[in-house]
């Protein structure tokens, strides 16, 4: 994630094993991180912390999507770090590899490779203006705010869809598929980032306190616990914006 002066903000990276392709990550203050071929090593035993975390999370039914807008999560990719960079640009920089930046601005990405993308597998190249590469909502924000998001206050659905525990760069076209879609309803066709995926989830669900169903608590369980010592995520941004972020 970009720091004024060009540096680069630290991450702490842990890694396991985990059986079945599927791989262990530990994620920062910056958020997610991988290796370059999104492989991972070491690793512990018996399903690891993030299998541990899904019995902490309440089970409710979904409630009914009525008045949910994306306006209620805030103007899309605040600057809620304050590290004068939106939030899009900041995960560009840190998902991408090979990233150039516009001439004579160095928050703005121009280009850069997911090598590969972890949800397809595949290498994609991003280009400012084109629409490889999306920024997704690893807890979609739809599915937020029918589970618990719709009573918070603007403050915390603001931090949600800015912090980078919740963001990763990712091929458009399969993130697509995805919609809005929970752990019980869609998972990335990349089996060997499932584990990492749905640990992920499981993280910012419990970081958030936003409930989960019975279905999807079911699947979180079945995928991780086939993932040898897969760690549960940490790090992001505060559940509260600062104060000058706004929403409808």
């Amino acid at each position: 994630m970009r720091v004024r002066g060009g540096g680069v903000a630290a991450v702490v990276l842990v890694v396991g094993f985990a059986v079945g392709g599927c791989d262990g990550t530990t994620l920062g203050s910056a958020g997610p991180e991988e290796s370059a071929s999104g492989a991972a090593g070491g690793g512990g035993g018996g399903g690891g912390a993030a299998l541990a975390a899904v019995d902490s999370l309440t089970v409710k039914g979904r409630a009914p999507k009525t008045g949910y807008d994306r306006d209620r999560f805030g103007s899309a990719w605040a600057d809620t770090d304050s590290n004068k960079c939106d939030t899009r640009d900041d995960i560009l920089q840190r998902d991408l590899a090979a990233v150039k930046f516009r001439s004579g601005d160095d928050c703005k990405v121009a280009s850069g490779e997911l090598e590969p993308d972890p949800y397809s597998g595949k290498d994609v190249t991003f280009t400012r203006g084109r629409s490889e590469v999306d920024i997704d909502h690893i807890v979609a924000l739809s599915d937020a705010w029918q589970k618990g998001a719709k009573y918070w206050d603007a403050s915390k659905r603001i931090a949600l869809a800015n912090d980078p525990l919740n963001l990763r760069a990712v091929d458009a076209s399969t993130n697509r598929s995805k919609g809005d879609g929970d752990t019980a309803t869609w998972l990335p066709p990349n089996k060997a980032y499932r584990c990492t995926y749905v640990a992920n989830q499981v993280a910012v669900k419990k970081k958030y306190e936003l409930w989960v169903t019975e279905a999807e608590k079911a699947a979180m369980k079945k995928v991780l616990s086939g993932c040898d010592g897969q760690k549960l995520p940490t790090g992001g941004n505060p559940t509260e914006a600062p104060a000058r972020f706004h929403a409808s």
